[in-house]
C-alpha cells in the first residue's frame, strides 16, 4: 500500500454525498404518497404506496441482487483455478430464481394484496408460527447485510487504504439514514442512481469509444493466456479466440462434484425466492402483471451486470502477478481470491478506474444493504409487533416501532461486519435455512390446500434438523448427519500454514432437506387433520386451533380472514371483537384487487382453507 488516496477518498465522498441527496429527495418528493387513498402510512414506507414502476421497479430489484457478494463472488469463481464460469453460479441461478419467481409467486402474493412475504403463513398458520418463520428470514437479511458491509471495508481498504472500521460505519450509517427517512421510495430511487454507478463504474470511457474496464485490462502487458495480442480491434476480430482459449478460466465439474453443483445452483434458483426483499418489489408493484413483469426485467439486468466480473476475474486469472505492484504471490496463495475484483483495479488499472471501480463496488453493498435492513424491519415492525402483539396499534406507532428497527437492525449488521470473524459463514447458513425451511412451507402455503399449523411445525424441525446435521465448514460446524459420499478434505491456509480437517458432504443434502421439509408439512397436516376429524383424536389435543378450531383468536379475527371469502364463516370458532378495525384489510386491500375482479380468469377460486 502507498498510503491514502486522496483523490479517491474525493470520489467516494461525492458518491455519498450524491446517493445521500436522491435519497433524501424521494423521501420529500413521496413524503404524502398514499394520503389521497387513505393507505396508512406505515404499509407506504413498507411498500411504497403499490405504486412502482416498470422503470423505478426494475432498477431497484435488479440494483438488490447485483449486491457486492454478487459482483465480487463472481469475479472470485472465475479467478480460482478448478472453479472457473462454471462455478459461478450466481448470475444464472439468481436469474432463473426471478423468472421462477415471476411466473408462479409474483401474481398471487400480489393480487391478494399482501404487505409482507410472512403475511400467508400468519394467515393460514398462525401468528405463533409466524413469529418461528421469521427467525430464518431476520438471520438471512441481517447476516447478509453485515457479509457485504464487510466485503466493502476490505475493498476500500484495498484500492484507497483507507480504515475498514471507519469506511464501513460511514457507510453504514448512509444507508441507515435515508432508509429512515423514506422507506421504500429512497431505496427505491437510490437504486435506480446505484445501478447506474455500478455499471459506469465497471467501464472505461477513451476519446473513440468506450469499453469494459475489462477490455482496458487486457491491453496490459502483464495479462496473459487470454489470446489476445496486438490491439482490441484485432483481439475483436480474432473470432476463434474465444473458441481456443477460453478453457483455462471457463472452469470444469468433476464426475464426483455433479451432485454438489446441483445442489447448489437449486439452492440459488429455488432459494433465491422467499426472501422479503424479492417480495417487497414484488408488492409495491402497481399491479400483478407489473410484478410478474418486473421479475423478468430484473433477470436480464442480472445477467447483464455480471459480465464485468466475469471478465475481471478471468483477467485475474491469467495476469502474471510478478509483472505488477502486487508481487509475485498471486492473490489465491495469500488467501485473498475473495478480493480479486480489487485486487485487479487496483493494480491493473490506471487510478482513475480504480475509483470508478471502488465506486462501483461501494453502490452495490448499499444497494442490498439498505433493502436488507428495510425489509427485516418491516417484518418486525408488521408480522411481530403489530399482528402478533398490538393489533390495536396505531399506524404512528407502527411507523416509529418501524425506524427504531430499521436503526437496531442497521447497527447489528455494522457491529457484525466489524466484530465478527465468521459473517460470511452465518450468512451461507441462514441462506441456507431460507431454503430448506421458508420455500416449502411457501410452496405449501400459496399451492397446497390443506396444510395446517402441524404440518408447519413438523417442517420447520425436519429441515432444521437435516440441514444443521449436514454441518457448515465456514463455521467450523461439524455435521452430526453423514450423507452418503461424505469425504474428509484437508485444507491448508497459505498465511499460516495450517492445516484444518473438515467433512466435505457429496451428498444434495440441501434439497434433500428442502425436499423432506416439505412433504413432512404435507404428510403431518393431512395426519392431523385425519385424527382430529374422525374422532381418534379429542378436540382438547387441538392445543395449536388448527384444524377443528381453526383460524381461531389465534390467528386473526374474522375481519381480516372473511374478506372476500378467504375462509368460510362457518368454519371458524367464536371469537371476541376486537376493539379496533384498523386491521380490516390486514391481508386483502380492495384497491389490489380492482385489477383481479374485473378479470374473472385471473381471480382464485373460492375454496375453503382447512
Amino acid at each position: 500500500m502507498t498510503g491514502i488516496h486522496v483523490e479517491g477518498l474525493a470520489a467516494i465522498a461525492l458518491f455519498y454525498v450524491l446517493i445521500l441527496a436522491v435519497g433524501i429527495w424521494a423521501a420529500w418528493k413521496n413524503k404524502h404518497a398514499g394520503e389521497a387513498e387513505g393507505t396508512d402510512r406505515s404499509e407506504t414506507i413498507m411498500v411504497g404506496g403499490r405504486d412502482i414502476g416498470l422503470f423505478v421497479g426494475g432498477f431497484t430489484m435488479t440494483a438488490t441482487w447485483v449486491g457486492g457478494g454478487y459482483i465480487n463472488g463472481t469475479a472470485e469463481y472465475v479467478y480460482l483455478p478448478g472453479y472457473g464460469l462454471a462455478w459461478a453460479q450466481a448470475p444464472f441461478g439468481y436469474a432463473l430464481s426471478l423468472v421462477v419467481g415471476g411466473l408462479f409467486f409474483a401474481k398471487p402474493m400480489r393480487s391478494r394484496g399482501y404487505v409482507t412475504m410472512l403475511d400467508p403463513f400468519q394467515q393460514k398458520y398462525g401468528k405463533r408460527m409466524g413469529g418461528l418463520l421469521f427467525i430464518p428470514a431476520l438471520m438471512g437479511e441481517i447476516f447478509w447485510s453485515a457479509a457485504i458491509l464487510s466485503a466493502l471495508g476490505a475493498t476500500l481498504s484495498v484500492i484507497i487504504d483507507i480504515n475498514i472500521k471507519m469506511s464501513v460505519v460511514i457507510s453504514a450509517c448512509i444507508a441507515i439514514f435515508y432508509t429512515l427517512v423514506g422507506g421504500l421510495y429512497s431505496v427505491a430511487y437510490t437504486d435506480v442512481v446505484q445501478l447506474f454507478c455500478i455499471f459506469l463504474g465497471l467501464v472505461r470511457h477513451s476519446a473513440r469509444t468506450t469499453y469494459f474496464t475489462g477490455f482496458w485490462l487486457m491491453d496490459s502487458a502483464s495479462v496473459s493466456g487470454l489470446g489476445f495480442s496486438g490491439s482490441l480491434k484485432d483481439w475483436c476480430l480474432d473470432q476463434d479466440w474465444f473458441w481456443k482459449e477460453i478453457c483455462f478460466w471457463k472452469g470444469n465439474i468433476k464426475t464426483e462434484d455433479t451432485w454438489v453443483w446441483i445442489d447448489n445452483f437449486c439452492l440459488l434458483m429455488l432459494g433465491g425466492i422467499p426472501w422479503q426483499v424479492y417480495f417487497q418489489r414484488v408488492l409495491s408493484a402497481s399491479s400483478a402483471t407489473y410484478a410478474q413483469v418486473l421479475s423478468f426485467i430484473a433477470a436480464a439486468g442480472c445477467l447483464v451486470m455480471a459480465v464485468p466480473s466475469v471478465m475481471i476475474g478471468a483477467i485475474g486469472a491469467s495476469t502474471d502477478w510478478n509483472q505488477t505492484a502486487y508481487g509475485p504471490v498471486p492473490p489465491k496463495e495469500r488467501d485473498q481470491a475473495d478480493m480479486i475484483l480489487p485486487i485487479v483495479l487496483q493494480y491493473l488499472c490506471p487510478p482513475f478506474v480504480s475509483f470508478f471501480g471502488l465506486g462501483a463496488v461501494s453502490a452495490a453493498v448499499m444497494s442490498s444493504a439498505d433493502s436488507s435492513i428495510l425489509s427485516a424491519s418491516s417484518m418486525f415492525a408488521r408480522n411481530i409487533y403489530q399482528l402478533a402483539f398490538r393489533q390495536s396499534a396505531s399506524d404512528t406507532e407502527i411507523v416509529w416501532v418501524m425506524r427504531v428497527t430499521i436503526f437496531v437492525f442497521g447497527g447489528l449488521a455494522t457491529a457484525m461486519a466489524l466484530l465478527t470473524g465468521t459473517v460470511y459463514g452465518l450468512w451461507y447458513l441462514s441462506s441456507d435455512l431460507v431454503y430448506v425451511i421458508i420455500f416449502p412451507q411457501l410452496i405449501s402455503v400459496l399451492f397446497v390446500k390443506g396444510t395446517n399449523t402441524y404440518g408447519s411445525v413438523a417442517a420447520y424441525v425436519f429441515g432444521l434438523i437435516l440441514r444443521i446435521g449436514g454441518g457448515e465448514p465456514y463455521l467450523s460446524l461439524p455435521p452430526f448427519i453423514y450423507y452418503p459420499g461424505w469425504q474428509i478434505e484437508d485444507r491448508i491456509h497459505h498465511l499460516t500454514g495450517e492445516v484444518e480437517h473438515i467433512v466435505v458432504q457429496k451428498f444434495p443434502f440441501k434439497t434433500v432437506s428442502m425436499l423432506a421439509s416439505f412433504l413432512g408439512n404435507v404428510a403431518f397436516s393431512y395426519l392431523a387433520k385425519y385424527l382430529f376429524e374422525s374422532g381418534k383424536l379429542l378436540p382438547k389435543y387441538d392445543f395449536l386451533d388448527a384444524v377443528l378450531a381453526q383460524h381461531s383468536i389465534e390467528n386473526m379475527d374474522k375481519t381480516t380472514l372473511v374478506n372476500r371469502n378467504t375462509i368460510a364463516l362457518s368454519e371458524m370458532a367464536t371469537v371476541k371483537p376486537r376493539l379496533s378495525v384498523q386491521l380490516a384489510a390486514t391481508f386483502t386491500r380492495r384497491d389490489t384487487l380492482a385489477e383481479e375482479d374485473s378479470s374473472p380468469e385471473d381471480s382464485p377460486n373460492h375454496e375453503t382453507l382447512d
